[in-house]
């Protein structure tokens, strides 16, 4: 008894956080979503996946229903399309544009160039649904249903007829599967039906089955895709009510049970097998060591590991006595409650590492939860901000392993990608479209938004930071600098130099057709204007360009080629100010036709790249703030996903307020009860709350232009808090707190080793293993040490003049 109760009582010291005494659940462990109603629709589900298989659960009284999906399950009916070859009409279409005949260029562009007469992708689609009904269970009392966070449990109980009904749901990344336990406080008590069944669908042909105690569904589209789930179902303290051999319904019960678990397996034509047959392989390897504690501790580990690397606490420590529904009520009615800030913190990363784990795909629009047979758009992968921002915050939340399923997917793009950027452009490198499927055939499908090209920029940005926060060389030479040359020589072909004679552009190399994501201006092409050098494309070739040159260099490679692709950047336009003083969307100050416009594309220099700093470029950061505030004058920031852009945008700007009052405005304007991110008028779509959660970061940690700046965008509502875990470039994890919005104290894990430069308003006194440490202050909130990896650097508060 007594080790035990030493074990327990080292744990909870474990649990401590380094300095102050605190548990470390006040930053991870209490954050849970809980209500005390039933879920009325999917929109009211709480989310459960392992990166391949997902649920939305939607607890009710007398049923609950899980809406399931698998992240591979993907139409393929539109894959007999290939890109024409068009290169041969380029120069033309580029003649009109350099004659100043901008709307006739641009439909020539759209027409000419390769966009597909079927428009859309390949859809991403529902499995079915697993519905659990308790007869007669009506007017229930003590209702309530919650997702905790650090567990990725969802967990639902209510009173019926003097007795207590309680289930748990999870997917588990280490079995595989879904696991389902229901359970009653009183013998005999627990009777219910299970049901698998998918919606009508004319496109889909689905047989149900039942054999003893295991039922299921196989689906087959015409293309073929087939797929399977599969619930078996085992009963503690009464009897499961078993189908029929040959039963044609996927309908089962238990009968007067204490208890009962249900495991779930979902398959797809990649999982190497027959699906039925891939998911029966399933169940018996769990069915031979069944035990639901150990399927738990399995599950809440392996999530834990993820989830407990990072910790926010946004001021005074609160008591989770609100339903989640009741305090967001209260947000919207102009209370401040920053831990709900902290909580939708924490929901973003929980979102992030349950829909894209190694070996699946990256996130869609919708994550990897859809219960629709026609999602909006297609719950595609849109290239031009959605699933870039869905990426924002895994590197400085430390799920570095939760982007590279990204990195899979773009990597299975860059044969078609190559391919592509000869047939449609005639040139090298490679061009990835605007939007794509699964299937990764690089296809121009959305005809009127087809001509950009900085997709493979964009994406590519991913690849480079994600060796700055991780230092990984292997991945850097094998996987980033391929990918960087291959973007820039995409460019070094397609830009041309402007020939027009009255040009202040004459003889810079621009980009033709351009577009800058997805607006337009007078006098442009509809519904998207095409151009002469929008200005996200020279902001994403300085970007792909100054990553290039800096991996030739660390990895001492083509020293030769570097000097051509300093020219490329010096040819290229500058960035210009236009007569509001904004920063110029267009190489040309064109009238814009919709100011309020929900894009930032020009503004992809301040965030999420680095060209454009408070610093380093005073100026255009200046003409930046005036380029947001005018779109947020004309009702900006009018979608969930641009929304936690203008948060961003914000903290890069160092305005904590205005980034807190938009980080209000994207909770209580743009997000479900359960906090699910909104495009409107009501569709789910999953970008804003990753963009949310990587915004509340940029807000307490920066890490671009060389240093780390603790707290450079600190609102006011956040006088006191607490950080733990968040990543800087370099490879550094910091643990920080502040007290009167300033620092008070902190650590810092160097895990890469180098120059660490620290700014912060508090001078500290930095220490390594008890020993005071030489830092140098070029400025007095500039702390510079050389940083030794594996080392632990505290942080205390130094007083001036001593």
């Amino acid at each position: 008894m007594r080790s035990r109760i030493a074990t327990i009582i080292g744990c909870l010291f474990a649990a401590c956080f380094a300095y102050g005494g605190e548990a470390m659940a006040t930053t991870t462990g209490g954050a849970r979503l809980w209500y005390r109603a039933p879920a009325e629709g999917w929109l009211d589900g709480l989310p459960v996946g392992n990166g391949r298989i997902g649920a939305m659960v939607m607890s009710g009284e007398g049923r609950d229903r899980l809406a399931l999906n698998h992240s591979h399950l993907w139409r393929r009916k539109l894959q007999h399309r290939t890109n024409p070859k068009v290169a041969e009409r380029l120069p033309a279409i580029r003649r009109l544009f350099f004659a100043g005949r901008l709307a006739e260029a641009g439909d020539a562009a759209n027409r000419m160039l390769g966009s597909q007469r079927i428009h859309g992708v390949d859809s991403y689609q529902p499995v079915g649904d697993l519905v659990i009904g308790f007869p007669g269970h009506k007017d229930v009392t003590d209702y309530h249903r919650e997702l905790d966070l650090a567990t990725g449990i969802v967990r639902t109980s209510h009173r019926f007829a003097g007795a207590t009904y309680t289930r748990e749901v999870f997917a588990s990344s280490t079995h595989n599967v879904l696991v389902v336990r229901l359970s009653v406080d009183r013998p005999k008590a627990l009777t219910c039906s299970i049901e698998v069944s998918r919606k009508a669908d004319a496109e889909c042909t689905v047989t149900t089955w039942g054999e003893r105690e295991r039922v299921g569904l196989v689906g087959q589209f015409a293309e073929p895709v087939r797929f399977a789930a599969s619930v078996a179902a085992y009963a503690k303290g009464g009897w499961v009510q078993e189908a029929p051999p040959g039963a044609t319904l996927a309908r089962i019960g238990v009968e007067a049970a204490e208890e009962a678990l249900l495991i779930v397996a979902v398959a797809t034509d990649d999982d190497q097998g027959e699906p039925r047959a891939v998911c029966s392989a399933h169940l018996d390897r769990v069915g031979r060591t069944l035990d639901f504690a150990a399927l738990r501790d399995a599950h809440t580990t392996a999530h834990r590991k993820l989830y407990e690397r990072v910790g926010l606490r946004l001021g005074p420590r609160r008591t989770d006595d609100q339903p989640t529904d009741q305090r967001l009520a209260q947000v919207k009615a102009g209370a401040s409650d920053p831990d709900l800030q902290a909580l939708y913190f924490h929901f973003g990363r929980y979102l992030l590492m349950s829909c894209s784990r190694p070996g699946g795909l990256p996130a869609n629009l919708q994550g990897m939860w859809n219960e629709d047979l026609k999602p909006p758009w297609d719950c595609d992968f849109h290239h031009d901000v959605n699933i870039q921002m869905a990426y924002w915050p895994a590197e400085v939340c430390g799920l570095p392993e939760c982007t590279l399923p990204l990195f899979d997917y773009v990597d299975s793009l860059l044969p078609n990608a190559r391919k592509a950027a000869r047939d449609l452009y005639g040139g090298g490198g490679v061009f990835i479209p605007i939007t794509s499927d699964r299937w990764g055939k690089c296809l121009k499908t959305a005809q009127g938004w087809d001509e950009w090209t900085g997709a493979a920029a964009w994406l590519a940005q991913h690849y480079w930071q994600h060796y700055e926060f991780t230092g990984d060389e292997e991945f850097l030479r094998t996987r980033a600098y391929p990918l960087l040359k291959d973007v820039v020589s995409f460019y070094q072909d397609y830009l041309v130099p402007d020939p027009r004679p009255r040009s202040r552009h004459r003889g810079k190399l621009v980009t033709v057709p351009s577009q800058s994501p997805e607006n337009r201006f007078k006098g442009g092409c509809q519904p998207v204007s095409l151009c002469i050098g929008a200005t996200m494309d020279f902001e994403l070739i300085h970007d792909a360009v100054t990553h290039l040159l800096a991996a030739s260099k660390v990895l001492d490679v083509d020293t030769a080629q570097r000097p051509r692709w300093e020219r490329l950047l010096e040819r290229i336009p500058r960035l210009q100010i236009g007569r509001h003083g904004q920063l110029q969307e267009w190489l040309e100050d064109h009238e814009e036709a919709e100011p309020g416009h929900r894009h930032y594309s020009h503004l992809f220099a301040l965030f999420p790249g680095n060209q454009i700093t408070l610093k380093r470029t005073p100026e255009l950061a200046r003409a930046a703030r005036v380029s947001l505030e005018r779109r947020l004058a004309a009702r900006g920031g009018h979608t969930g996903w641009s929304r936690a852009w203008t948060v961003a945008l914000w903290a890069r700007l160092g305005e904590g307020d205005r980034a807190e009052k938009h980080l209000r405005h994207l909770i209580t304007d743009f997000a479900t009860p359960t906090l699910l991110d909104l495009h409107p008028p009501r569709i789910f779509q999953i970008d804003g709350n990753f963009g949310g959660t990587a915004a509340v970061a940029e807000m307490l940690l920066q890490s671009h232009g060389g240093e780390i700046h603790l707290l450079p965008a600190l609102p006011a509502v956040w006088p006191e808090g607490r950080a733990r875990g968040l990543r800087a470039r370099g490879g550094y994890a910091l643990d920080f707190s502040w007290s009167a919005g300033k620092p008070t104290q902190g650590t810092i894990d160097c895990l890469i080793g180098g120059t660490c430069r620290l700014r912060s308003a508090t001078p500290f006194e930095i220490t390594a293993a008890g020993e005071r440490i030489d830092v140098e202050r070029p400025e007095p909130t500039l702390h510079v040490f050389k940083a030794w990896k594996d080392t632990t650097y505290v942080l205390e508060t130094r007083e001036e003049g001593k």
